[in-house]
């Protein structure tokens, strides 16, 4: 009896677009090319928290409200992320709002975190300015 070969399949995009991660996501993480929208700033920052990346949270985040570091709690389990609305952010735009929903659960504990984040582009580059939880 011959064993089949599993074939891997690539890895979809933890925003929810249902792309691959590393056509999505994982290139504004991966330093290969700056967000061209809020929203696609936003979907990448939430990818950015399911995988930990740090850094990429902290360069992302407007120089005048950025925090000194991220604090991630290992036992948070990000599992999913909806967009429920978009003002401006577009790649002709200067400023813009992104109102999600992100889905976790700590210790088996399911949680929401609901907010309207808002975003300003400064030289060319998105980055997340605050937010307000809803």
């Amino acid at each position: 009896m011959s064993k089949k070969k599993r074939i891997a399949q690539p890895e979809q995009c933890h925003c929810g677009s249902g792309a691959e991660y590393a056509a999505c996501c994982g290139s504004y993480i991966g330093g290969d090319r700056p967000a061209e929208s809020a929203e696609r700033l936003m979907r990448s920052r939430y990818s950015g928290f399911v995988v930990r990346d740090e850094s990429y949270l902290l360069q992302t985040w407007h120089p005048d409200t950025r925090p000194r570091r991220v604090r991630m709690d290992p036992a948070q389990q990000w599992l999913g992320l909806s967009i429920r609305a978009t003002e401006a952010g577009g790649v002709e735009d200067g400023t813009g709002t992104v109102e999600f929903v992100a889905r976790y659960r700590i210790d088996g504990k399911g949680h929401r975190l609901h907010e309207i984040s808002r975003f300003e582009k400064i030289d060319g580059r998105w980055y997340y300015l605050d937010g307000q939880h809803l």
